[in-house]
């Protein structure tokens, strides 16, 4: 866990691994997989689905992401970086190898003990999979503990999937896995449309069901509603306001929602909790 004492103080982490999501350039995501230079850290780090940290280059800055691995994959971290901004472009130019630094971990996390014994549902869109990932992956992990898992995802794109190489382990494993590209391309055999009406068309069941979504504000506020018509009550949904988190420790006020903050009170909600608050999809 992060020094309490010192929330400030960032650890020192090697990149094992580095790889390009989607195609490079503007708006590319970029997948980094770290471990600890310290290994001693491994004793005391602990982080669910659903945490986040904060991301950096020494001398040029940090941002905030969701950990985009769950804790059953050992050993290292995830996280998938969209290029934006001077820090995210200082970051896509790292690979194997270098050095970065990782403050977390932050903020709350899906309660996955209270989910056991229910079915999940996943619908996330664009780089909003990236903290639907370790949700998918701890399910996988912990198969006997859950129901049926089914995963939704789309972006505008066939190219613009992330993580496409797991689409095919889902469907091997037995997990329903249903992929939507907003714009129709030639030799694609899945849905054609948005992420919304792919949830209509495949129209989980709500019992005994959790819904957890992410994406584009617009995605979540429609994601949400269709899950309503579908027959899921608030506190059945499940989302996370992540990218609305700075400085994650509550220090800058600047994550605010309504009466919520983010960072202390969040990033994961459940819907009965946002759904009084419209500003948390705009």
């Amino acid at each position: 866990m992060m020094d309490e004492s010192n929330p400030y103080l960032p650890y020192i982490v090697k990149i094992e691994d580095a790889w390009y999501e989607t195609p490079v350039g503007d708006r590319a995501v970029k997948t980094f997989k770290v471990s600890f230079v310290d290994e001693k850290v491994w004793d005391t780090w602990s982080h669910e689905p659903g945490n986040c940290a904060m991301v950096g280059r020494l001398g040029i800055g940090e941002s905030m992401f969701c950990i985009s691995s769950s804790p059953t994959e050992k050993g290292y971290l995830r996280f998938s970086i969209m290029k934006a901004g001077k820090v995210t472009s200082a970051l896509h130019e790292l690979e194997a190898g270098d050095t970065m630094t990782v403050r977390g971990p932050l903020g709350n996390s899906f309660p996955m003990a209270e989910w056991e014994g229910k079915n999940i549902v996943s619908i996330g869109g664009g780089i909003g999979q990236a903290p639907l990932r370790p949700v998918i992956n701890y399910v996988r992990a912990n198969k006997e503990k859950y129901g049926d898992l089914s995963v939704l995802y789309g972006a505008r794109t066939s190219d613009l999937h992330c993580f496409k190489t797991e689409f095919d382990e889902f469907t091997k494993e037995g997990t329903a896995c249903h992929l939507a590209i907003d714009v129709e391309e030639e030799d694609w055999p899945h849905f054609v449309g948005f992420v919304p009406d792919l949830l209509m068309k495949v129209a989980p069941e709500p019992a005994n069901t959790i819904a957890v979504t992410c994406g584009p504000p617009i995605l979540i506020k429609f994601v949400t509603q269709g899950l309503e018509k579908l027959g899921f009550t608030p506190d059945q949904i499940y989302t996370t306001l992540e990218e609305r988190m700075k400085c994650g420790i509550g220090k800058c006020g600047r994550c605010n929602v309504g009466h919520l903050y983010v960072c202390k009170d969040g990033p994961v909600f459940s819907y009965a909790t946002l759904k009084e608050i419209p500003e948390a999809f705009a």
